[in-house]
């Protein structure tokens, strides 16, 4: 049997037509797997696992309603920076060329045992590094919006995804914003928890104190449930927390927001954005929450330390990419030495070398401790004033981004895409948890969002505190 109508965007309504008959899983692959193939001019997917994904809904399709895993009836999608065994896995580079995942990434595995299905892998910018899906070696993601549009980055492809209705999650992952400012773009939920939360156990790295598996989707209730399925202590990596108890109890009125002034009276943040801040603190105001003011003078730091200190674990990380043990290798070489140079020149992009350049600078002799050790010095300096203000408030309030999406065919220096991540990098530098939640749409209909950050491994207040921030939104 066909099914015509759209699937439900919430896990809530999917499960409640599995369960009682009017829908199965089978059914529903099939709708998104026609979804796909109706929007593949947006250039969302890599690879579509259609029989695969198709023949695990008929199996789950086949147990009983007690023996349904917390996820069932949940289609992801995951960003071609995540392993999932037996699968091409590239980071949207040439120079993974025809690699192949040999493992499952934890947080992966702990999808699929709650009776998720993986209907395929997006596209992303190369290495996750960039901000509107344009450095991918498979080409741009349109944002679903507007198609002349960007879709923000690195995760475009999840958001893109998810906006379109290709599938009812995806995962991402989010270094300096790259779940967060794509969610925003696309008029979508993003969401990073803290730095330790999740296992990235089967990332592929970028920066390795920064980097963090983060979920796209629609309502904060299903993101907050992936979350909790995924996160949690692996053996395979050991910078995750043992298990902490959150402390933070959030009434629903008398929430306690601050903003940072020198973040609204940023020039670059665009007007209208700005007023719809200001509207949102209004009415929270008159929800009977408290929205005040904190001064930042770090503010002008925070995008040089985070590009010294990614740009630097970058140049590290992407050593092990040299054509010898796997990926693409150069053919036209006459010694080991050129066929590293010939390799990495040919097999990476153009912003990717420009970070591994970087950082190779920022950590030579003579530099290191005018760049790195400084930077860290910053990055220090901007976590004590954050555990500051979370002595007298619950959250901080923030634009999820200084702008809506840019146009693809805009010429953006690497200056300006790195000044575009100005109020997403603040959550990673100092390892907070954040979700992006939509906040409304520009004169030419492009949406944007309104971000919240809370103490570390606060995540289920931070959540309940979005989920409130939405609703007096949306009254």
């Amino acid at each position: 049997m066909s099914v015509t109508v759209q699937p439900a965007r919430s896990l809530k309504a999917i499960q409640g037509m599995l369960n009682d008959g009017s829908l199965t899983c089978k059914e529903l692959v099939q709708t998104y797997l026609s979804n796909i193939e109706e929007q593949k001019e947006l250039n969302v997917f890599v690879e579509v696992y259609e029989q695969e994904a198709l023949e695990r809904a008929e199996n789950l399709d086949q147990k009983a309603v007690a023996d349904r895993g917390r996820l069932f009836g949940a289609v992801f999608s995951l960003k071609d920076v995540i392993s999932y065994k037996g699968h091409a896995l590239t980071a949207g580079s040439k120079i993974l060329q025809g690699y192949e995942a040999l493992y499952s990434a934890t947080a992966v595995e702990r999808l699929l045992a709650e009776a998720a299905i993986i209907i395929g892998r997006v596209n992303c910018d190369e290495f996750a590094m960039g901000s509107d899906n344009r450095t991918s070696y498979y080409g741009a993601t349109h944002n679903g919006v507007d198609k002349t549009r960007v879709p923000g980055g690195s995760s475009g492809g999840s958001a893109v995804a998810v906006q379109m209705n290709l599938c009812l999650m995806s995962l991402g992952s989010d270094t300096g914003g790259s779940v967060r400012q794509p969610a925003s773009f696309c008029g979508v939920v993003g969401f990073k928890p803290s730095y330790g939360r999740i296992s990235r156990h089967g990332l592929i790295a970028y920066g390795s104190s920064f980097d963090q598996i983060g979920v796209i989707g629609n309502e904060l209730e299903d993101v907050e449930l992936v979350y909790q399925v995924m996160q949690g202590p692996d053996e395979f990596d050991g910078t995750l927390v043992s298990q902490v108890e959150e402390s933070k109890k959030v009434a629903s009125t008398g929430v306690r927001f601050a903003f940072i002034e020198e973040a609204l009276d940023h020039p670059g943040l665009q007007s209208e954005i700005k007023d719809a801040f200001y509207g949102a603190k209004e009415l929270l105001g008159e929800a009977d929450h408290q929205v005040l003011p904190v001064s930042f003078n770090l503010f002008d730091y925070v995008i040089p330390a985070y590009y010294v200190l990614t740009s630097a674990e970058a140049s590290s990380n992407l050593s092990r990419y040299d054509g010898i043990r796997y990926g693409f290798r150069s053919q036209n070489v006459s010694s080991l030495n050129e066929m590293y140079t010939h390799t990495r020149t040919e097999g990476f992009g153009a912003e990717v070398k420009r970070r591994i350049l970087l950082g190779s600078f920022v950590l030579s002799v003579g530099y290191y401790d005018a760049y790195f050790a400084k930077a860290q010095k910053v990055r220090r300096l901007i976590k004590d004033q954050f555990e500051e203000w979370f002595t007298s408030y619950d959250a901080i309030l923030i634009p999820t981004a200084p702008t809506t999406a840019w146009s693809l065919g805009d010429q953006i220096s690497p200056v300006e895409m790195y000044l575009a991540d100005i109020y997403s990098v603040l959550a990673n530098l100092v390892g907070l948890p954040a979700v992006s939640v939509p906040l409304g749409t520009d004169s030419d209909g492009l949406p944007f969002g309104i971000q919240l950050l809370s103490a570390r491994f606060e995540e289920s207040a931070l959540l309940k505190m979005a989920e409130e921030v939405k609703s007096v939104l949306q009254s």
